[in-house]
């Protein structure tokens, strides 16, 4: 039995999630369907996490078990060729039996783009969030630096959230500009549902100036979601890396 390892990038707006529905388009399914199309098999395909209707990928991964011989460089190949334009496997790789995409996984960056100009864009329109109002990068760089560190982000926790602790620790945050676009960059050992919109909700009410900095820590400290920015749309959202090491 062969444990293979998929690298995986997905336009996300076509479908309602990562989780397999029934009678609702999603990425898991759509590969699980492609994979038994190309090995006869009917596999379990395990990702390192669910994103939301909506949110993109480009550095997703999942793994399953096989019995296949397909060669491992060719099953990128194979798949993409059954496989719908919006969702591409960059990679394959064998790997220990052990591997776990979801249990082994160590942390995870997380982007969200914001066009920061008058009028938005028409061909990037499904993956940046638009908003008008001149954004101050730097004041919204000094409020994500209070995310650093282990916390319980209760404050940024949407309703329906399954997960048991609301504590995560966050390795690295930062906000920059390139041009017209405002960056958010989290990375993290784990996300609550829709940690990363509301936190970047709340650094657009502080990058136009509703809040100062500091309010970034009083929000974490108040434990409660209504103190919290508002959630901002999954199109300007993109699981950027999953890393194992």
């Amino acid at each position: 039995m062969r444990n293979v390892k998929l690298t995986i990038e997905y336009d996300g707006r076509d479908f309602k999630g990562w989780q397999k529905q029934n009678d609702k388009l999603n990425i898991q399914g759509e590969i699980e369907r492609a994979i038994e199309s190309i090995t006869g098999e009917n596999v379990e395909l395990i990702g390192s996490g669910r994103t939301d209707a909506g949110v993109s990928a480009l550095g997703q991964v999942a793994n399953f078990k096989t019995e296949c011989s397909i060669p491992i460089d060719k099953i990128p190949y194979a798949l993409n060729t059954v496989l719908k334009k919006s969702i591409r496997i960059k990679k394959a790789e064998e790997v220990d039996e052990r591997f776990h995409s979801r249990y082994t996984c160590k942390k995870k960056t997380y982007r969200y783009i914001i066009n920061n100009t008058e009028h938005g864009t028409a061909i990037y329109r499904y993956i940046q969030y638009h908003f008008p109002i001149k954004l101050d990068e730097n004041k919204m760089n000094e409020a994500i630096k209070y995310l650093i560190g282990e916390h319980d982000f209760k404050s940024f926790k949407a309703s329906g959230t399954s997960s048991k602790s609301s504590v995560r620790i966050i390795y690295d945050a930062n906000v920059y500009r390139e041009k017209e676009l405002v960056i958010i960059e989290l990375t993290g050992n784990g996300f609550l549902y829709n940690m990363v919109r509301i936190i970047a909700g709340t650094l657009v009410d502080i990058g136009q100036g509703k809040r100062e900095p500091f309010y970034m820590r009083e929000v974490l400290e108040k434990k409660d979601r209504e103190y919290a920015g508002k959630t901002l749309p999954a199109n300007g959202l993109c699981l950027m890396n999953v890393y194992y090491e």
